[in-house]
């Protein structure tokens, strides 16, 4: 049953370790996806190419790893996965300022810090994901990923400014054993939770390719999981084109202080943050299903005034922009989170999420890597535009499909979930 009670989850120790662990991370997250570009930009002069590139492998593990890591976690304890990922990421991120102090920090390394970061990443979010079911319940489900939406907001409005003035008092490099240090405070809080998952029972026939394909299939043959891969997809793929040049365009064009871009950037993800405690109530009024495409579709052009920004009052303005873009992702995040995690078996929790990850996460390499080509070719400026205006376009998928009228959408039980033809 749904927890009643005045502060909800909160009052349950396992989430609440859960919760403060993610507050932590996802803090230390800002900053490094501020100060790691900003590491390539001004310590080492990187080009936009070389930026896109950095930005590639920052999310290329979704396409290299990531349907095998849901049939992997669905093996393993996801509280253990989560514990080793936030250990993995503190180390890979203590390297990059260890180097810098020696002076032998370089691109390829940077590369490669980012490239493994994402394959850590992919476990931890898969994990992360699978977990949430077993540890409040699916009928608090909505309420679950709606509290941790909100730590993500308060993350992007904290954070950002935190990286930025970090970046500004302390040189990129440094301000990245901030996030080292929040990895491995994360851990701790993880450590924390006491409920146990039982041990995996192995399948006699176990075998890994099988497992992918089930996960596939699972997705694939569902039309509504299938046309929410579609709609997230191809809006990550949009939003890393113009996200990727659009760092460059403040600090290496614009010439904006780093202290500034991390204002900048925490101004405009209050929309987030209002966007995760606003999401269960539009829910309720406007329906599940039209929640998922009206979230998307009536917030996304916003993201035109970013291509706008200029020194001065331009500059705000594209933070309002920022802002009602982001206000729409996080509650059409929660909406369509919930209603996978409520369809899917346990059994292929793990499966369902990194299928999903695949798909809608392993566009963003693909982005980046176009951003920085087009910004190179056709001008830093207008690749931001060009990927604000196809963002403009993803909602589509789910706008075309039976989502646009289902106020209550279909659950799954703990056992098995019918695909939905």
């Amino acid at each position: 049953m749904p927890v009643k009670h005045r502060f909800g989850l909160l009052r349950e120790h396992d989430f609440r370790q859960l919760f403060v662990a993610d507050t932590i991370s996802q803090v230390g997250t800002q900053v490094t996806h501020i100060a790691l570009p900003l590491v390539a930009i001004l310590a080492l002069d990187a080009s936009p190419l070389e930026v896109g590139v950095l930005a590639a492998c920052e999310t290329a593990a979704f396409l290299l790893v990531g349907l095998p890591a849901g049939a992997w976690v669905d093996r393993m304890r996801r509280r253990s996965v989560l514990i080793f990922g936030d250990v993995a990421r503190a180390v890979l991120l203590g390297s990059v300022p260890v180097a810098w102090w020696a002076g032998t920090l370089t691109m390829p390394q940077l590369y490669t810090v980012g490239l493994l970061l994402g394959v850590f990443t992919v476990f931890f979010d898969v994990a992360y994901q699978s977990y949430l079911p077993h540890l409040v319940g699916r009928d608090n489900l909505v309420e679950g990923n709606a509290k941790l939406e909100a730590v993500r907001g308060v993350s992007h409005v904290a954070g950002p400014t935190a990286g930025g003035l970090l970046v500004q008092w302390l040189t990129a490099p440094v301000a990245i054993v901030a996030d080292a240090v929040s990895f491995l405070l994360s851990a701790v809080f993880v450590g924390l939770i006491r409920k146990r998952e039982p041990k995996p029972e192995p399948a006699a026939d176990r075998h890994l390719g099988r497992e992918i394909g089930e996960g596939l299939r699972f997705v694939l043959g569902n039309r509504l999981l299938r046309s929410i891969a579609m709609c997230t997809g191809s809006s990550n793929l949009c939003t890393s084109i113009a996200m990727t040049m659009f760092l460059v365009l403040l600090a290496d064009e614009l010439d904006v202080p780093a202290g500034t871009i991390g204002v900048l950037m925490s101004t405009g993800s209050i929309g987030g943050l209002v966007g995760a405690f606003a999401a269960m109530r539009i829910a309720r009024w406007l329906g599940q299903g039209p929640t998922i495409w009206i979230s998307i579709g009536t917030t996304a052009p916003f993201g035109l005034l970013m291509a706008t920004v200029q020194p001065g009052w331009k500059l705000w303005l594209a933070a309002f922009g920022f802002g009602a873009m982001m206000f729409g992702a996080v509650v059409y995040n929660i909406a369509q989170v919930s209603f996978r995690q409520g369809l899917t078996p346990e059994r292929l929790l793990g499966r369902m999420n990194a299928t999903m990850r695949f798909l809608v996460w392993g566009t963003m390499p693909v982005g980046g890597l176009l951003g920085g080509v087009l910004g190179a070719r056709v001008g830093v400026r207008e690749t931001v535009m060009i990927g604000m205006v196809g963002g403009c376009l993803a909602f589509l998928p789910v706008f075309f499909s039976p989502l646009r009228t289902m106020r209550e959408l279909p659950r799954g039980d703990e056992r098995e979930a019918a695909p939905v033809g």
